[in-house]
């Protein structure tokens, strides 16, 4: 393959700094969430731009929002690229802009150099990938990869009470000149370029990662119970603690999991002790685990352990656990050859690159299982994201736009070539 154009970096940046405006904090960071009128802000912008260029402009109804750029072959599905500009409510001005607007820069670099691509090219900005204001997160890959909005969402309220029905219907009607279409249409493939929320391509000083899956992931909520008693009156031999239960467990299981395993993860987020009163040995804890792993089998094996150990101590300590899984995420394998298509680009460019797998949910995920997916990694510093301070060098940003680029030609290529054959 060779390089017939290239992105502009400036105008990245400039467009980066622009859409960093609408919901900036104080702090340098963003809090654009979902379906707010901060994210209506931007969605407008970005069709406003895409307008101004001549592209189509298009809305399903889950909100998504999808600029086409035409391809020589109108009537085949169109290749898609991009990522979502909502963000947490103290979150970063990457996450997930640097993926929309690299997608949008593409679209505009191939105008620029009068280059017609065989497929049709879509830039897509997904609908509450981050799922802070309403759960669950990566809410418009999930309807379109189902092919329609699930009705329990309709009754959905966010954290600052607003129905999610009725945001959703603002946030359509907000943008009445975004044609509509259906939920679920055919697409031959789909990239992603991503900051990558953790730290080993900074320390390593590898421009890219070319990210092969998502890591399966599995929540499960324990509840362990025992006695509520006199802290100054019980004596050792009468307790039945809970809380000394709990912290036994995770004291084992914070030693092995992780450290027997550098691609397993273990995080226990929520931790809620009952009655809660300082001279009182609690009758209750009940706490959350997170496990991810990419193989199904490991996380069996997980969950598993968690489980015999928890039960266990809780034993030891006179106390019974009761456990319940309330979330299930399935590990992704991201198409090879699509991953070889990125592999090329990144040869072309000559630039390093590392294999990866992510350790976070994103919009791949879901499209990975209506067709071709893969993403691309660019490092953020410290790893550091869904914070304030998040940020990605101006060189890195530049660079995955590039890459995405060259990624997408050579995808759009092989992908029109195979069609053909």
């Amino acid at each position: 393959m060779t390089l017939e154009v290239t992105t502009n970096a400036q105008r990245l940046l400039q467009r980066l700094d622009d859409f960093a405006r609408i919901g900036g904090t104080p702090a340098g960071g963003v809090d654009r969430q979902a379906l707010s009128e901060e994210d209506r802000q931007s969605r407008r912008l970005l069709a406003e731009l895409a307008r101004a260029r001549g592209f189509r402009v298009f809305q399903d109804p889950m909100a998504n929002l999808f600029i086409r750029r035409e391809g020589r072959l109108a009537d085949r599905p169109p290749f898609v690229i991009g990522s979502h500009l909502d963000s947490q409510p103290t979150g970063g001005r990457f996450d997930g802009a640097l993926g929309t607007l690299s997608a949008f820069e593409v679209i505009e670099s191939l105008e620029d150099a009068g280059l017609e691509t065989d497929l049709p090219l879509e830039v897509v900005a997904w609908t509450n990938e981050e799922g802070s204001r309403f759960a669950p997160g990566t809410m418009g890959s999930m309807a379109f990869a189902a092919g329609a909005i699930p009705g329990a969402w309709s009754d959905l309220r966010g954290r600052d009470g607003a129905l999610f029905a009725a945001e959703l219907k603002g946030t359509l009607d907000a943008l009445p000149e975004a044609e509509m279409r259906p939920l679920g249409f055919r697409i031959s493939g789909y990239l992603e370029l991503h900051i990558e929320q953790g730290p080993s391509l900074e320390r390593e000083g590898i421009p890219i990662g070319i990210v092969h899956g998502v890591q399966g992931t599995r929540w499960l909520e324990i509840t362990i119970t025992g006695q509520a008693a006199h802290a100054g009156t019980t004596v050792l031999g009468f307790r039945r603690d809970p809380m000394a239960a709990a912290v036994a467990a995770l004291d084992i299981l914070f030693k092995s999991i992780m450290p027997g395993d550098e691609r397993a993860r273990f995080t226990v987020g929520r931790f809620a002790v009952e009655p809660g009163s300082v001279n009182a040995i609690p009758g209750s804890v009940i706490l959350t685990v997170d496990l991810r792993h990419p193989e199904p089998s490991v996380i069996d094996a997980l969950e598993a352990k968690v489980r015999s150990t928890c039960k266990t101590a809780a034993g030891a300590h006179g106390c019974d656990a009761v456990f319940r899984r309330f979330f299930e995420m399935p590990s992704a394998t991201f198409s090879q050859d699509l991953l070889d298509c990125l592999g090329r680009a990144a040869a072309t460019l000559r630039l390093p690159v590392k294999r990866m797998i992510s350790g976070a949910f994103h919009d791949a995920l879901f499209v990975n299982r209506v067709a071709p997916a893969a993403m691309i990694f660019v490092p953020c510093r410290d790893g550091l994201s869904h914070n304030e301070a998040e940020y990605v060098e101006p060189a890195d940003a530049a660079t995955g736009a590039q890459m995405l680029l060259a990624s997408t030609l050579e995808a759009m290529r092989a992908i029109a070539s195979a069609e053909s054959s």
